[in-house]
């Protein structure tokens, strides 16, 4: 028996941890995929229905709403994260004073949650509130800023909040990246005349390529998931004019009474999760040629 435990130790600590990630992620995936095959609607029916659901919601304007948004969501989000993230990670190694007080600060938003920041920036974008009345308050009578409360511009205050959390965590990416390019290519290229932006741009940049590509994968899979964001800083409105997939689905799974076409929107983020994933992990995990 002492024998036994001994040699199965280890798979009998991580079996617990296991069976519980089997069950409540790829079992709670499946149960999703099958929901969405069928009529349910407060609570699950097995009464199969094929695609009906994924019609239904490829038909619903509302979805293509949120996909819109996504589009412009992920686009922005990414470009100024990763603009922002480079600048500061470049900033830092120069190795200025107080380089390790800055990078805090700089990370700091990424220690709270998105629903703290989401109410943070509501009262900051709020126009009885933040930015608008702090300057009429200083005597810019005719100063407006409204996106909080403009269908076309809201999804853009989401934008600003959600590039303020993360773009700090793009700077650790970028500047853990350029501590470990080797010194002798840099001096190597500042000997044959180049400037440092020159260094920067034809010699450092290019060896950071997969900091780059880590880094629009993650930020791909925030802004694919990002829920608590837009129900903390815009609800979704106005009306649902800033709805996201993960908005839209918990609006129709839970608030609608429509489970099935919230669990088919579900999977369709997915499946576009494992078209950002799948790719890398592929070129991550692949054999290095010889």
């Amino acid at each position: 028996m002492f024998n036994f435990l001994e040699r199965n130790l280890p798979k009998i600590i991580i079996a617990p941890t296991t069976l519980a990630m089997i069950v409540c992620m790829y079992g709670f995936i499946l149960w999703t995929g099958l929901l969405s095959l069928t009529k349910s609607r407060m609570m699950p029916q097995w009464e199969f229905v094929g695609l009906e659901q994924y019609i239904r919601l490829f038909q619903n304007p509302r979805w293509h709403v949120a996909l819109d948004n996504l589009l412009i969501f992920i686009v922005l989000f990414i470009v100024i994260s990763l603009i922002i993230g480079l600048l500061l990670a470049i900033f830092l190694d120069q190795k200025i004073r107080a380089e390790g007080a800055i990078r805090t600060v700089y990370l700091y938003p990424m220690a709270i949650s998105f629903i703290v920041t989401g109410t943070a920036w509501k009262w900051i974008l709020n126009p009885g509130l933040g930015i608008e009345k702090i300057f009429r308050d200083m005597g810019f009578a005719n100063f407006e800023f409204r996106w909080l409360v403009e269908q076309d511009m809201a999804i853009y205050t989401i934008v600003i909040a959600a590039v303020w959390q993360s773009s700090g965590f793009v700077m650790a990416m970028f500047l853990a990246g350029l501590r470990g390019v080797d010194d002798n290519l840099v001096k190597a290229a500042k000997i044959d005349g180049a400037s440092t932006a020159k260094s920067y741009w034809y010699v450092i940049l290019p060896i950071m390529r997969p900091v780059f590509f880590s880094a629009i994968v993650i930020l791909t899979h925030i802004a694919i998931k990002s829920f608590d964001l837009v129900q903390a800083l815009t609800g979704g409105g106005p009306g649902y004019a800033s709805d996201l997939p993960a908005n839209f689905m918990y609006t129709f799974a839970f608030n609608r009474a429509q489970m099935g076409l919230g669990a088919a929107s579900a999977i369709i983020m997915l499946f576009g999760v494992l078209a950002v994933l799948i790719p890398y992990l592929y070129s991550e995990l692949r054999e290095r040629p010889a």
